[in-house]
């Protein structure tokens, strides 16, 4: 998988934290990972999955939680991340506007939200709604993975419902 597109979609600061949520880490989590220990960031991988996969191994300076199943939120402390990244997993949870509502409060303001997922699993006007809906401003589906749809949007903090 070439991640050059994809990976322009980031422009890392010193400090940042980034927040990948998936089921399944991949060549997208370890590109992110590593672009983000350039800048002494912090990566935060939280992956669903009814069984701890040994993952710390491959990502040894991430924080890893795990989330035992599409019922349950993952934690983030408010205001902390300058990207969540969703893969994989935002149309398998139960409780889709709670894990929004938790990517707006852990995001700062003006960050951005990345929704990806296979061709084909994602409606992407209705996730573009949805996101207008919990105040993420500017969606766009942006075409850089072959096999991924992908939407990113920002927060737009004070536009509305200030969650």
């Amino acid at each position: 998988m070439d991640l050059k597109q994809f990976l322009e979609l980031f422009n890392p600061l010193p400090g940042n934290h980034y927040l990948q949520v998936t089921t399944k880490p991949d060549v997208t989590t370890t590109a992110l990972s590593k672009i983000i220990k350039e800048v002494e960031g912090e990566f935060v991988l939280v992956v669903y999955n009814e069984d701890e996969l040994d993952i710390q191994k491959n990502y040894p300076d991430a924080k890893i939680q795990y989330v035992k199943n599409f019922k349950q939120p993952f934690r983030a402390l408010p205001r902390t991340h300058d990207i969540v990244i969703f893969k994989d997993f935002f149309h398998l949870h139960e409780n889709q506007e709670g894990i929004l509502k938790i990517a707006y409060t852990t995001l700062a303001n003006t960050a951005d939200i990345i929704i990806m997922q296979k061709k084909g699993t994602m409606d992407v006007q209705a996730i573009k709604g949805l996101l207008e809906k919990f105040e993420f401003r500017a969606s766009n589906e942006i075409d850089v993975l072959p096999e991924y749809d992908l939407v990113m949007a920002k927060k737009m903090h004070m536009w509305g419902n200030g969650l």
